[in-house]
């Protein structure tokens, strides 16, 4: 009989129903299958929530950047572009150019001249490179190998300047415009300049105590430079520009230029050639006398420009701390002195004018003489008594015939006079530092001072003062303001003259013209001798006067100061020495000087020498 073969047909049919029912046990409760639709549903119902989410994400970003990109472009385009662009902004300063100062004659005593600031980024220079004729120059080193010779600086040491991060540093100041030039060629990316003007005097320190000079920042810092300043520097100007990344301008992009406005040219009254000879003249004579310092002022008298303003030792702007003592500006206008004799011709002009005394009056004129207060006075020299008029008195410098005439104007008088011929007031000057002297009121004279100041003593002046007094007496008895400013030119030359100050009638031109003939005996026959000069008539007034350091040590100041051509007065010239060791006596140590600067003077300015002679005054009877 044959065996059945295992697994037959059944068997195979219960795996098979095995293996659809997942394997269940024989025997198993079977459970019933759901339908799909039931399994697939919730699927899909999470896939809808899903997508919805994702939907309203997508939607609401979207709504974000939609907002962001009107906000940006809509509401704040304007404001973001304007800070992009500024971001890209530079600005270079464009430089005015101050305004030249020359002398009467046009001749140039200030100018300014165009000069460059190198300064290097280190950062945009550390990646620098370039190759010329087959060498390659890379960084601070190769740029320094470069440059080095062009700016006449050690590579070693040019080369440790621009080395480093900084992203401004100078390398050089003040370098010449063809320096520049030669270092600009090489387009080395990290160094660049600024263009700066430097302030050249070409008469070194000619009317250095005028001109003054310009400091490190531009700025004027003494005298006519300090004083005027804001009318010769000018105003800067700029260019705004957008710049690359390089720091390039950008081709096309925004650029605007507010010009500079250069300073005004300024021209002075003093004369370059005369200030030069009266400066060396004046030093000569300091070293001859072993004074301690000396000066000359020189006016015109008709228009009271200032010809002349030297001093013997003069600050050179061109390099002004090169000797501290001669900084603080014009001497002749802020230190003052007694006047001494000088000021005698204001006693002699308000005796006349007050009709105490004529040029005729006489005096038997004492060594010493005692006044009704029991003040007594001596002469320079002692003598027995002289028989002099009052020209006399003034020709001989007598202080004692001095006190006898002056005792009879009124206290308040002799204030009055010598405040109206300029004293204890500034003159007006165009100059810093000016001094007003000093000139107490009448009231506070004491019994020794109010006879004094008719000698010039108890009150103190500056030569400019002094020497004004005298130019008042030669135009007539009129005071004009000394000034030192002739005026203003434009561009095309064109000259503005500033407004004139109001002149002042101090005395009749009869009193005037008296005191000047009284003057001319001085030189003619008196002390002022020595200041004579050939072909032309000169009316002056020696001076010695005792004068006090800051020590309060004593010593003399001895001067001359006179006018020319007397016949048909032109100029007011008056020389000053301090302590002379050779001398104290003004006509000795001042008049060859004044003789020297003022013959020059009205040769260098074409006066012609005077006609008839001097019909002077007697000075004896």
């Amino acid at each position: 009989m044959s065996a059945r073969p295992v697994g037959g047909p059944r068997a195979g049919a219960q795996r098979a129903g095995n293996a659809r029912s997942g394997g269940a046990r024989r025997g198993a409760p079977q459970r019933p299958h759901a339908p799909i639709s039931d399994r697939v549903g919730p699927r899909l119902a999470n896939f809808s929530r899903r997508r919805t989410v994702l939907v309203v994400f997508v939607a609401a970003l979207l709504s974000v950047f939609a907002g962001r990109l009107i906000y940006v472009q809509g509401i704040a385009g304007p404001a973001i572009a304007a800070e992009a662009k500024q971001s890209r902004m530079s600005t270079s300063v464009l430089i005015a150019n101050r305004g030249q100062i020359t002398d009467t004659n046009g001749v140039v005593l200030a100018t300014s001249v165009d000069r460059y600031n190198i300064y290097v980024n280190q950062k945009q220079i550390a990646t620098w490179s370039m190759v010329q004729d087959g060498t390659t120059y890379s960084g601070a080193a190769g740029a320094a190998e470069l440059l080095s010779p062009i700016l006449d600086i050690p590579a070693a040491e040019l080369g440790a300047t621009l080395q480093g991060d900084a992203g401004f540093k100078y390398v050089a100041k003040k370098v010449l415009p063809e320096v520049w030039k030669a270092v600009r060629e090489f387009r080395i990316n990290g160094i660049g300049a600024e263009q700066v003007a430097e302030r050249v005097y070409p008469n070194g320190n000619t009317a250095g105590n005028v001109l003054g000079w310009v400091n490190g920042d531009g700025v004027g810092a003494q005298s006519i430079e300090q004083l005027l300043n804001d009318e010769l520097s000018g105003t800067n100007g700029e260019t705004e520009y957008e710049r690359g990344r390089g720091g390039q301008l950008i081709p096309g992009g925004y650029e605007e230029t507010t010009p500079a406005q250069d300073g005004k040219n300024l021209q002075l009254t003093i004369s370059t050639d005369l200030q030069y000879r009266a400066q060396q003249a004046i030093q000569a004579q300091v070293q001859a006398t072993g004074a301690e310092s000396g000066s000359i002022v020189a006016i015109n008298v008709k228009t009271g420009e200032i010809l002349v303003l030297a001093e013997s030792a003069t600050v050179d702007p061109n390099n002004p701390g090169a000797d501290q003592t001669l900084l603080g500006g014009s001497k002749s206008v802020s230190n003052v002195f007694e006047p001494g004799s000088t000021a005698k011709v204001i006693t002699m002009a308000a005796a006349i004018e007050s009709g105490i005394a004529d040029p005729y009056s006489q005096f038997t004129v004492p060594y010493t003489y005692t006044t009704a207060n029991g003040q007594t006075f001596k002469d320079s020299h002692e003598h027995a008594g002289m028989q002099l008029t009052t020209t006399g008195i003034l020709a001989q410098s007598s202080n004692t015939g001095t006190v006898m005439i002056g005792q009879n104007i009124p206290q308040q008088t002799r204030y009055d006079y010598l405040h109206k011929f300029g004293f204890g007031q500034k003159t007006g000057i165009e100059l810093p530092n000016e001094s007003a002297g000093s000139l107490k009121p009448a009231d506070d004279w004491d019994g020794r001072t109010k006879y004094a100041v008719l000698f010039g003593q108890g009150l103190s002046v500056t030569a400019l003062q002094a020497t004004e007094v005298f130019a008042t007496i030669a135009n007539g008895g009129v005071r004009i303001q000394p000034h030192l400013v002739k005026g203003w030119t434009d561009d095309q030359g064109n000259l503005t003259t500033p407004v004139a100050a109001e002149q002042t009638q101090v005395v009749s031109p009869e009193t005037a013209q008296t005191v000047l003939t009284m003057m001319e005996s001085a030189v003619d026959e008196g002390t002022g001798s020595t200041a004579a000069i050939p072909g032309y008539r000169v009316a002056g007034k020696t001076g010695t006067a005792q004068n006090w350091d800051q020590n309060g040590n004593q010593g003399i100041t001895s001067s001359f100061i006179g006018v020319a051509p007397a016949d048909d007065p032109q100029i007011a010239v008056s020389v000053v020495l301090h302590n002379p060791k050779t001398s104290e006596w003004g006509g000795t140590v001042a008049g060859p000087v004044f003789s020297q600067i003022a013959g020059y003077a009205l040769t260098e300015l074409g006066i012609a020498p005077s006609g008839a002679p001097a019909q002077l005054f007697p000075t004896e009877w």
